[in-house]
């Protein structure tokens, strides 16, 4: 994997390091989102138990981020990831256990809900929360260009998008297996990342610790338009994301096992274009973070456009497709924006509420759309669709993101 910030000759394995560590995160993460559905049907959960389960993780992440990212500036990287992905591992671990007994009858009902809500929810939720800010303050602290902090922050979404290429691919190919397959690689995946970081990350010396980052308010003139941008594409994203499998067993009549296969493919599009927008579009583009924005959200639109009105496989495919690349194109813009004006000590604290305010979005959005979902399956294709245009005009017309 190319190191995609600018100090390749003073740090290049500690960015790959690092790097590696969000991959393997979001790709445990990634290889479980083919079979959610099909698991959640298979032990007996209803939609909106499940809509609850992923929102209860966004609830640790707003709770936690800030958190996360001012300690990996006073604590250190390396320890900061280690607790994070032992932590994730071992919920993880449980949470397979459990899926595993719920589809053999052994643990059902509320017992059951409130396992996963446990596990998956608010342990994995709270570790998952520490890894993406930890790697952005580290890139806000070694770039100090406009080029180069968008081309950080972006090398940052690649690996999260490549991520969701390579969850798609595993968690459709086990989902072909079973889907135990699919659960049980989860934990296995992250106690590689657990190993990676403990036997190759270093320490940083103590002159380059923060002992008190301070922390950085959401209302800061410098940053709410950037997060309130952040929020409404994250919203729309998340009013699809966790039905995209319900929508794919629903619209063309699969069984459990193929829903993963389809729905591992449609989230295999959607990593495609993310990764084609951060590894090619932004780089050559060279576009500053409010045309990354602008030009990102009308391509997601379209997305959700094609999306309400695709009635086959391949236009439903084409349609998460686009989705995935308008957020490539915009999330650099998202988060280089505000870094750019912020202070080296502050990177910690904005990094961590960037993540709070990604998490927010799915607080309240997976269950919000899987309950709109059981009224009607067009409702919450609609209502994405109209937030992601509503946060075209916002940052086409305010004045934050005027040159």
């Amino acid at each position: 994997m190319p190191d995609t910030t600018p100090d390749t000759q003073t740090q290049p394995p500690q960015v790959r390091l690092l790097l590696g560590a969000v991959f393997l995160a979001y790709l445990a993460q990634m290889t479980l989102n083919p079979v959610i559905a099909p698991l959640a049907r298979e032990a007996g959960l209803a939609e909106w138990q499940i809509g609850v389960v992923i929102s209860t993780a966004a609830i640790m992440i707003v709770l936690t981020s800030q958190l996360w990212g001012r300690r990996s500036q006073s604590w250190g990287r390396k320890p900061v990831l280690i607790a994070a992905l032992a932590s994730a591992t071992l919920a993880m671990l449980a949470f397979a256990v459990l899926a595993i007994l719920g589809m053999r009858g052994l643990v059902t009902g509320t017992a059951l809900f409130a396992l996963f809500v446990l596990t998956r929810g608010v342990i994995f939720g709270g570790a998952l929360a520490a890894v993406a800010p930890t790697a952005q303050a580290y890139i806000a602290n070694v770039t100090e260009t406009e080029q180069a902090r968008v081309k950080g922050m972006a090398g940052v979404g690649a690996v999260q998008g490549i991520a969701m290429i390579a969850g798609a691919v595993v968690g459709g190919l086990l989902a072909a297996i079973s889907i135990e397959a699919s659960i049980v690689a989860v934990p296995i995946l992250l106690g590689g990342g657990v190993l990676i970081v403990a036997l190759g990350l270093r320490r940083e010396p103590r002159t380059e610790l923060i002992p008190d980052p301070p922390r950085v308010s959401p209302t800061d003139t410098r940053v709410w338009p950037f997060l309130l941008a952040g929020f409404g594409m994250f919203t729309a994203l998340g009013f699809i994301q966790v039905i995209t499998g319900f929508i794919a067993q629903d619209r063309f009549t699969l069984d459990a096992q193929m829903t993963g296969i389809v729905t591992g493919g449609a989230l295999l599009a959607a990593g495609i274009g993310m990764v084609l927008a951060q590894s090619v579009i932004v780089p050559k583009s060279r576009w500053a973070p409010r045309t990354l924005l602008r030009v990102g959200t009308v391509v997601a639109a379209a997305g959700f456009a094609v999306l309400l009105i695709g009635a086959n496989m391949t236009v439903f495919v084409l349609a998460i497709f686009l989705v995935g690349l308008g957020l490539g194109i915009a999330m650099p813009g998202y988060t280089a924006g505000a870094s750019l004006l912020m202070r080296s000590d502050e990177q910690g604290g904005l990094a961590g509420l960037i993540g709070a305010t990604t998490g927010l979005t799915f607080v309240i959005a997976p269950t919000m759309s899987t309950v709109l979902y059981s009224i009607d399956p067009l409702l919450p294709i609609a209502i994405g669709g109209g937030i992601m245009c509503v946060v075209f005009l916002f940052v086409l017309l305010h004045q934050r993101f005027r040159p």
